[in-house]
């Protein structure tokens, strides 16, 4: 069988690309979207006499969804440092505040520059627009990954997260496992017995220190499932799914290569990879 290496040359042809949205096709949408959100954001604005209290006020705000656009937007204007990850941590605003509140950009300025704006601000729409479509290529990917793998092995049990929804716990598949929380994508089974952990990913524009942090994990995570399978007497085999334009970026291909090399129970593949590579063979070997 040729290896992930092997198609490095032709790897543009083995690829898939996600579909796209057009600029300024988005605006109309975008505008309508998030139109609401700035306007509670400006009322918000208008009835607190500091930055920490415009955030406790945004804290307060009951439906998450609109509380994390607020938060998106008291960042781009108050707090650029500040993570979004951090801010959207409503039992720790008190916190953010004390801790960050003195690097927050004094309310009058923020006062002054949201005013500068249209009312809606089409480049801050645009810009929450692009939150909105992070991570579709993902969900994308592995939906149409689940079917190729039930189109193939219609006899075989294969579970995990389809769209968006929790990460299977290797914790809850082996109970020794020694990294409980380690998350995967899917499974493959076959009755009781695990034919294979796998994780996708759909690699966009990532290069650089992103690029090392994706494959390093892989990594450090193949090891470690290798050595339990080990020590337990598996055969589990590891999958990883990975697809989009980022392949052909930087080191890449050559870095999964490096990783599917490691051990005979490692297989790299995009979703074209997938009819052609995965058998069922490799999986009970």
């Amino acid at each position: 069988m040729k290896k992930f290496s092997d198609y490095k040359e032709d790897g543009a042809n083995w690829i898939t690309l996600a579909s796209g949205e057009y600029y300024p096709d988005i605006l109309v949408d975008a505008c309508n979207l998030y139109h609401p959100v700035l306007e509670l954001f400006s009322q918000l604005l208008k009835k607190s006499e500091s930055p920490s209290r415009l955030f406790m006020q945004i804290a307060d705000t009951k439906q998450p969804w609109m509380r994390i656009q607020l938060c998106r937007i008291f960042r781009k204007y108050v707090s650029p440092n500040t993570p979004v990850e951090m801010l959207k941590k409503k039992t720790k605003a008190k916190w953010i505040c004390d801790q960050f509140g003195k690097e927050f950009r004094p309310i009058v300025e923020v006062q002054k520059a949201f005013l500068s704006r249209p009312m809606p601000d089409e480049a801050l729409c645009a810009l929450l627009w692009e939150y909105k479509s992070r991570g579709q290529k993902g969900y994308d990917l592995t939906e149409r990954m689940f079917e190729l793998l039930r189109s193939k092995f219609p006899d075989l049990d294969i579970t995990g997260p389809e769209r968006a929804g929790r990460d299977i716990r290797l914790g809850d598949v082996f109970e020794d496992y020694p990294k409980a929380d380690r998350p995967v994508d899917f499974m493959i089974k076959e009755g009781d017995d695990i034919l294979a952990i796998g994780f996708a990913r759909y690699d966009g524009d990532r290069g650089g220190s992103q690029e090392d942090d994706r494959t390093g994990g892989y990594r450090n995570a193949s090891n470690e499932l290798l050595a339990y399978a080990l020590g337990k007497d598996l055969r589990t085999k590891i999958i990883f799914v990975n697809d989009g334009p980022g392949l052909l970026l930087g080191s890449m291909w050559n870095d999964y290569s490096y990783i599917e090399d490691h051990s005979d129970d490692i297989l790299v593949v995009t979703l074209r990879m997938i009819m052609d590579r995965l058998t069922y063979e490799w999986l009970k070997s």
